[in-house]
């Protein structure tokens, strides 16, 4: 598939700012971090900013951007309406808690209440998110098992490495979610690497031959295409990149997406917190660059089984 840009900050930007407001609204609810007028204008802005600036950019990728609302008049059967209901549900009890926090210094009580509700949105619209690829069945690379919990561990570890230097910068407990960011990391290395290996190793069952209905009769090549040159179909969906390409880009994204910010933050527990502040800050922005260059492959990597009917076998 073409990785178009609008859909890649969307997803990275937005998954980072639920991830952050998720880890607010349980950290203030359970007093890990202060209810300070910093702490939380700074906290609700970036996680705010980031939710918001996602779900714009995701509306360039449409035709008529300004008709997106009526997408979430099909919540029944679209998961794409139901990330959009999710989504604007969130910040009835995000800016209450918001409210709580910034205006009269009190995240816990009734006001954590909104806290947790604001990290069950969190989560549910991040769920709904790795849905609208989950349930696609014509693309076997995001119709995978290992979708789902991949945007919901890499939103969790992004989240986490910029709570770790909000805590860091504003008090808390840093060691709590420094090491919540690296248990995470770790686990996302873990599962993107099973789920690249997988991908790999596991073929596409549409062939030119299950396509026409003659596989049994042999091999079935194209004689012709149906189309003497580029069309839609084929700069959209018939975007491949090359394996060395992609081996390499794998590599970059573990090195400076995982490896790099992990040993970072090992070297701030290392130090202390009162010198940690720059290694945790280099380490968020490692990490979400690398985030960025996982999520180009997951769109890059992706072949549709329309692309059988160009001549192209579904790898």
């Amino acid at each position: 598939m073409h990785p178009a840009s609008s859909v890649i900050f969307f997803t990275t930007a937005s998954g980072a700012g639920y991830g952050l407001l998720f880890l607010m609204g349980l950290a203030g609810a359970g007093g890990l971090v202060p209810a300070s007028l910093a702490f939380g204008l700074v906290g609700f802005t970036l996680a705010l900013g980031l939710i918001v600036a996602g779900l714009l950019a995701s509306t360039f990728h449409l035709g008529h951007p300004e008709r997106a609302w009526r997408a979430m008049s099909q919540w029944r059967s679209s998961w794409l309406s139901r990330e959009g209901l999710a989504a604007v549900v969130t910040f009835g009890p995000a800016g209450l808690f918001a409210i709580g926090w910034v205006f009269f210094g009190e995240a816990r009580g009734v006001w954590g209440v909104f806290g947790v509700l604001a990290s069950a949105g969190a989560v549910v619209t991040v769920v709904c998110t790795a849905m609208i690829y989950a349930s696609l069945k014509t693309i076997r690379q995001w119709h995978h098992p290992l979708v789902l919990p991949g945007y919901l561990v890499l939103g969790l570890y992004t989240g986490a490495l910029w709570m770790t230097l909000l805590a860091h910068a504003f008090g808390g407990a840093a060691s709590v979610f420094l090491w919540l960011t690296v248990i995470s990391g770790a686990a996302a290395a873990a599962l993107k690497w099973t789920y690249w290996t997988r991908i790999d190793t596991d073929r596409g069952a549409t062939t030119s031959g299950t396509a026409t209905g003659l596989g049994d009769l042999g091999r079935v090549r194209l004689l012709d295409g149906p189309s003497t040159s580029k069309n839609f179909v084929m700069r959209e969906m018939g975007y491949r990149v090359a394996r060395k390409h992609a081996e390499k880009l794998r590599t970059i994204a573990g090195l400076v997406g995982i490896i790099a910010p992990i040993g970072l933050l090992l070297i701030a527990a290392a130090i202390g917190p009162e010198r940690g502040s720059i290694p945790v800050f280099l380490a968020a922005i490692a990490g979400s660059i690398g985030v960025v260059v996982e999520r180009w492959l997951f769109f890059a990597e992706a072949t549709h089984v329309v692309t059988t009917y160009y001549g192209a076998e579904a790898a």
